[in-house]
């Protein structure tokens, strides 16, 4: 899939869509067009991006699990 792009010096261009996490990652670009409209770096959300890879917090899972209710 193809998609548009632009670049810091307002230069557009047209890139692969498995090209794209790369360009973002090393900031080449400022914008990429998406089917709703333009997405700007810094501005809007951008899936996989500004978030942890790994969650810091205090593990919860399994928490309680040491009662067993029994169903007869």
């Amino acid at each position: 899939m193809e998609i548009v792009v632009r670049y810091e010096n307002e230069v557009y261009s047209i890139v692969q869509s498995h090209e794209l996490d790369d360009l973002i990652a090393s900031k080449q670009i400022v914008a990429f067009k998406r089917s709703s409209g333009w997405a700007e770096l810094g501005k809007d959300p951008i899936r996989g991006v500004g978030s942890p890879q790994e969650y810091a917090g205090t593990e919860r899972r399994g928490k309680g699990t040491d009662s067993v209710i029994s169903v007869t």
